[in-house]
């Protein structure tokens, strides 16, 4: 599989990544329905705000997404940490996706029970075929995944270093 990689300036960057997105969105949309995207913090937002101006504001199916988290902090969603708040602020509250179609994390659970929690959902939604999965391990095949990359390497909050990185089995999708 080659792996292309493009370099943007930041102007630029936000028009392709409306592009991309949309295209991906209606691709999905036709082939299976529903169009899955995870979103993670920072200025990803900012960036997806393109996608609320013309032409792409129109040209997209919002009832069709299913929107999840792959970084969340454990804070009410009317926090200022929460990413389910920077997102719906900056982007979901702007667009016509169905509430019951955004899969915040239960926040009123501990971190371990929310994890729970959102795993479970992940693995209905899996079964019900909302989420593609990988027909070798079971795991889900989110549509897109629109992550960033802290200061200090880390990605969805798995730090460099860490032994989560190397987490494998927690989904109980492998055996």
């Amino acid at each position: 599989m080659a792996v292309e990689v493009e370099v943007f300036e930041k102007e630029q960057l936000a028009v392709s990544l409306a592009k991309y997105v949309a295209d991906l969105s209606n691709k999905f949309t036709r082939e299976r329905g529903a169009f899955t995207v995870c979103l993670s913090g920072g200025s990803l937002i900012n960036y997806l705000q393109k996608l609320l101006e013309d032409p792409y504001i129109d040209s997209i199916e919002w009832a069709k997404w299913h929107v999840f988290w792959v970084d969340e902090r454990v804070v009410p969603k009317t926090h200022d940490d929460s990413n389910y708040k920077l997102a719906f602020d900056g982007f979901l509250s702007k667009v016509p996706i169905p509430p019951g179609n955004v899969y915040a994390i239960n926040d009123a659970l501990s971190a371990e029970g929310a994890a729970d929690d959102y795993e479970t959902c992940v693995k209905h939604l899996v079964n019900s075929n909302v989420i593609a999965s990988s027909s070798a391990s079971g795991f889900p095949k989110f549509d897109l995944m629109l992550l960033g990359m802290g200061p200090d390497g880390h990605v969805a909050s798995l730090f460099p270093g860490h032994p989560l990185v190397h987490e494998n089995k927690k989904m109980g999708y492998l055996n």
